[in-house]
């Protein structure tokens, strides 16, 4: 046998060994009884393609059983639970919580020192963090936060009022992130950012590079989570080190400066200070030790980035159905105009607690369009699955699909409907407690859900008191999201043409 006939066998032998290792792998779920749909080798069932992630999950759901807790999946060769029922689900994220801690997600914390905040970390060091940080988010620490996030506001309402003057329809998409990254820099880092006055800030421009230019591609991100320990020792890093020395800087100097000319403030860095030098954060904590430079600049930078892409999209989606749908718009209107009458025309925190109608209004908004349209939970030891006959193996990921439990006519009725009154008292109590996720639920849920509650409260207060808001030939109907990226967000921008009243 020549040598190209031998190359030949070795070839068609290899192929072999690997579609038998496939198709042997993807009779896992099948082995279990476990309904599953069809993979395709090599991919699972992951959609060829450029597809937003919520794409990936939502046909899987779409095909869920009656009486099954969740669906079996393949992303590539691993084996993933797509959860489908909101019992099993509440098991996850809150009564059987012990075994569902983890995310499973890439950290590198010697390499890339920001990779290492409490929402990737798992574990002690998750643990200890989410222990000394839950002080720092109570309603207490956000009525001290709450005039500095009005003042951004007014320079909000200010900078469109000038807008305005040369301009009628507006891209609103940009000017709400740079409304919420003057919050968050000024509330986490006690920065004057400036975005809002002008719009080539460095700490705005930064913050779109996190978003817009991410320091790999899915296949990049897919070989640091399927091998973790791999890629750190090939130094994977998820920050970038232009953006990582940038945010380490900025903190490096605030708490110089601060702790030099003893300043204290009432925002996000001075807690984190405080717990750096062993402080209790309240007279009823206990001190859970010290957190190093590197835990308090990770933290800061990840709460830059949850809470100004989250707030501002959240906002932004909620201005466009209120732009689609105007006797809604007037009613909010109306509510904000009563309450800040009985506080003297003043935005207060009592006035924002007393606006039930914006609220419902920022909740529907949350549920049609989820930030976070995936969460993820790691099972961190073999799992019975109540009610089964069927055991969850360690380190399985499962994911619960939030876009699709809150798109589910079955939950929802006519979910494509924009309806603030699905979050009256008497419905929101009618419902299962695990059919509204926008922040996660349980232990692990959204740590500064209060806050980002709290500015997107604020910054919309100011913008439908001062502002009407309508569609444009711009404004994209039907919604289309922009792929691959972590928040949702619309593809094409969002133009409305926008009104001073």
């Amino acid at each position: 046998m020549d040598n190209i006939s031998i190359f030949l066998c070795f070839v068609i032998g290899l192929i072999s060994l690997i579609l038998i290792s496939f198709k042997k792998r993807y009779a896992y779920w099948r082995d279990r009884g476990i309904a599953n749909l069809e993979a395709t080798i090599p991919f699972g069932n992951l959609p060829m393609g450029k597809v937003h992630i919520k794409d990936i999950t939502d046909p899987i759901y779409k095909q869920k059983k009656p009486g099954a807790p969740f669906m079996g999946a393949y992303f590539f060769r691993t084996p993933v639970v797509v959860a489908t029922d909101l019992d099993f689900i509440q098991n996850v994220l809150v009564k059987d919580f012990s075994n569902f801690h983890e995310r499973g997600m890439y950290v590198n914390e010697e390499d890339d020192p920001l990779s290492g905040h409490m929402f990737s970390l798992d574990g002690e060091k998750w643990k200890s963090l989410r222990a000394k940080l839950s002080p720092t988010f109570t309603s207490g620490k956000m009525k001290f936060m709450f005039p500095t996030v009005v003042d951004v506001a007014d320079t909000l309402n200010s900078t469109l009022a000038e807008v305005l003057k040369t301009e009628s329809e507006l891209e609103v998409r940009d000017l709400l992130s740079r409304f919420t990254t003057d919050v968050i820099g000024t509330c986490a880092f006690g920065i004057e950012c400036n975005s809002l006055k002008t719009t080539d800030s460095e700490f705005r421009n930064f913050g779109s590079k996190i978003f817009d230019k991410p320091l790999h591609g899915p296949l990049m991100e897919l070989f640091r989570t399927q091998y973790p320990n791999l890629a750190r020792r090939l130094h994977v890093r998820v920050v970038s080190k232009e953006i990582e020395d940038f945010f380490m800087g900025l903190v490096r100097e605030t708490i110089s400066y601060r702790e030099k000319n003893n300043v204290r403030r009432n925002d996000f860095m001075d807690l984190l200070i405080r717990l750096k030098n062993g402080e209790a954060l309240d007279e009823r904590s206990q001190k859970l030790g010290r957190v190093t430079f590197e835990e308090i600049a990770a933290q800061a930078f990840v709460f830059f980035v949850a809470g100004f892409e989250t707030s501002s999209t959240n906002m932004l989606f909620t201005l466009y159905e209120l732009a689609l749908n105007p006797d809604i718009q007037e009613k909010a209107r109306r509510e904000i105009e009563i309450i800040l009458s009985k506080y003297e025309g003043k935005l207060t925190y009592e006035a924002v607690q007393d606006m039930v109608y914006v609220d419902q209004i920022i909740s529907e908004s949350l549920r049609k369009y989820p930030p976070g349209v995936i969460l993820v939970r790691q099972a961190v030891r073999d799992y019975p699955v109540p009610g089964t006959e069927t055991t969850i193996e360690k380190g399985t990921a499962i994911f619960i699909p939030v876009f699709s439990i809150h798109h589910d006519p079955e939950i929802f009725p006519n979910p494509e409907v924009f309806d603030p009154n699905r979050f009256t008292p008497e419905q929101i109590k009618a419902r299962h407690p695990m059919s509204f996720l926008p922040f996660g639920e349980g232990p692990r849920n959204c740590i500064g859900l209060r806050f980002g509650r709290m500015q997107s409260r604020i910054g919309l207060i100011t913008l439908l008191k001062n502002y009407r808001f309508s569609p444009c030939s711009k404004t994209p109907i039907p919604m289309a999201f922009a792929e691959r990226r972590p928040v949702l967000a619309p593809k094409f921008g969002m133009h409305l043409k926008i009104e001073k009243i």
